[in-house]
């Protein structure tokens, strides 16, 4: 008895297959920035309702946000935040006192401000004795719309689809590639032996195909492997730049980096120029210690050679170092003893005798002095010639001062005119710089460490003959911070004789753009700031000399500027 596959079950496999073909033709429309069918754009960044105020000294910021009112009172020039004024708010509802608050902002009450509309409030601040009013005006927008479309019914199934191939996909695809092959093995010779099922087979195997080959439809850019994109967040303050290149960055934000700016004021300065310099030791407060003789190294009374930075004080002993006898010397040492021995053993007996004749008046007295003087001067050789094997010479310190540099080891043999150690007073260095230019001799100077500290300079001295057609130059550091090293490598800001006129800024100001071009920020808004192409010339350690692009009276960000160009 032969049993006839259904209508139904016949329909329903066809429209298995259909749908799988789907699946794969969706990739035609599934592509980088869509969201597979889905033709809304990502959310733009929402602010919180806002508004500003300044006058010649202050600036003050309110934001609403959850029925509460945020002011943020500011210095105009510099940007510093004014924590101890007094704020007074007239709202709509009526007069308000503003708290300070823990992060340097005051804070009020304001249920007013969850109504949509425009709403004017006046601020008095009073601070240092003085009083300035800021009207603001605060417009809270209308609540969007809830949407009332129902979800997309053809939409829905193409992701449980998509979601069911997935997980499919993430699977181990060998047990299943094998499964199925064999259940789909199993069908079609099934199928083709009763003769009669060739449609319902064929439709089966189309839908197999096509689960197994249809590509990633739904996968793309930003949308990979099922994961959802980032909504855009709502109601919150975040930095951002926008489309003409501008940063807009919140008041709490720029708390949080500390953002300085300084008002910009044109003077005619020197021009300056920089030069390779390194750290040396103040020739009169530094020595080195060296050994007259050649000898053997060894370690003073306290046993142990002076570490690397112990300071020692002036005629310390560091070292000794014993000459070496040769076996010939020894050989002409023992002789020469055996001589003065004897002639020791002559002159004895011959003052004893002296001695016994003397008061008799055979041997005048005279003669018994001499022959004393002989016997002490024998004693004296002879005593000499032992002190040669048993006293050492001492090396000790010629300053007060620091070990900079120490190459002793016991045992070690030290060469005549070797350095063994070198005392440095690290309180008093100096910088030797090499010039190329004529500078105004007889100024100060100041010096760039890489850490970008700077070193202040006083002029000591420069020299008359070339070194490598370069003029030396020795400054000493004023106030020379305790780890400075000697023959650091610094760079060294000196003064020309000509003079150049521009702003005068902080090196943080000036920052590196995308495309290299120097960049400064000026402060355009309260929470608006605005790059600026300038070209910069050295001026000293700390400051740089704006030649172009920036004209007085601007407010440029002074501190801060690196962390603000990292904005996106």
């Amino acid at each position: 008895m032969r049993v006839s596959l259904a209508p139904p079950l016949r329909a329903t496999a066809l429209r298995a297959a259909i749908v799988a073909l789907g699946l794969w033709a969706q990739t035609s429309t599934a592509h980088e920035g869509h969201d597979h069918g889905s033709d809304t754009p990502p959310a733009a960044a929402v602010s919180a309702p806002r508004g500003a105020s300044s006058s010649e000294s202050l600036e003050l910021v309110a934001i609403a946000r959850n029925g509460r009112l945020s002011v943020f009172l500011d210095r105009a020039g510099t940007n510093e935040p004014v924590t101890d004024a007094a704020i007074t708010a007239e709202t709509p509802e009526g007069p308000a006192d503003a708290a300070a608050m823990p992060d340097g902002s005051y804070g009020l009450s304001a249920p007013w401000s969850l109504h949509p509309g425009e709403h004017e409030v006046l601020f008095t601040v009073r601070t240092g004795g003085a009083s300035d009013i800021f009207p603001v005006s605060l417009t809270v927008p209308e609540p969007p719309a809830p949407s009332t479309a129902g979800p997309d019914a053809w939409a829905l199934g193409l992701a449980a689809a998509h979601d069911f191939r997935r997980h499919l996909e993430e699977a181990d695809p060998l047990p299943f590639a094998i499964g199925g092959a064999g259940f789909l093995l199993g069908i079609v010779v099934t199928l083709l032996m009763r003769g009669r099922r060739r449609g319902p087979a064929a439709a089966l195997v189309v839908f197999a195909l096509a689960l197994a080959l249809a590509p990633k439809a739904f996968a793309h850019e930003g949308h990979e492997g099922g994961g959802t994109p980032m909504a855009a967040t709502g109601g919150q303050d975040l930095a951002r730049r926008m489309p003409d290149g501008a940063i807009f960055v919140p008041k709490p934000t720029q708390r949080v980096l500390a953002l300085r700016t300084v008002v910009t004021a044109s003077d005619t300065l020197s021009r300056t120029v920089e030069l390779p310099g390194r750290i040396i030791p103040d020739p009169s407060a530094s020595g080195v210690v060296q050994s007259s003789v050649g000898g053997r190294l060894s370690p003073p009374e306290s046993g142990r050679f002076p570490r690397l930075g112990t300071r020692v004080t002036k005629g310390e002993v560091l070292a000794y170092v014993t000459p070496p006898v040769q076996a010939v010397d020894v050989s002409d040492m023992r002789q020469r003893q055996g001589e003065l021995d004897q002639q020791i053993a002559i002159t004895e007996r011959r003052v004893e005798r002296y001695r016994k004749l003397a008061p008799g008046g055979a041997v005048s007295q005279v003669q018994l002095d001499d022959a004393l003087a002989e016997l002490k001067g024998l004693a004296d050789r002879r005593a000499a010639l032992d002190a040669i094997r048993q006293h050492p010479e001492a090396l000790t310190a010629p300053v007060d001062g620091v070990v900079a540099e120490a190459s002793a080891v016991a045992g070690q043999m030290a060469s005549p005119g070797i350095q063994v150690f070198q005392i440095v007073e690290p309180r008093r260095l100096w910088v030797e710089a090499l010039s190329f230019d004529a500078l105004a001799t007889g100024q100060d100077a100041t010096a760039r460490l890489a850490d970008g500290r700077t070193l202040h300079l006083a002029f000591m001295g420069a020299g008359l003959a070339d070194r490598s057609q370069a003029v030396p130059m020795h400054f000493s550091i004023e106030g020379a911070p305790p780890e400075l090293r000697t023959g650091q490598f610094v760079t060294v800001l000196a003064a020309l004789d000509t003079q150049q006129t521009g702003l005068a800024l902080p090196r943080t100001s000036v920052v590196r753009g995308g495309n290299g071009q120097s960049l400064v920020y000026e402060h355009t808004a309260p929470e608006r700031f605005e790059p600026r192409e300038v070209r910069v010339e050295p001026l000293d350690a700390g400051r740089v000399l704006v030649v172009s692009g920036v004209a007085p009276g601007k407010r440029i960000v002074t501190q801060g500027a690196e962390l603000l160009n990292q904005v996106r």
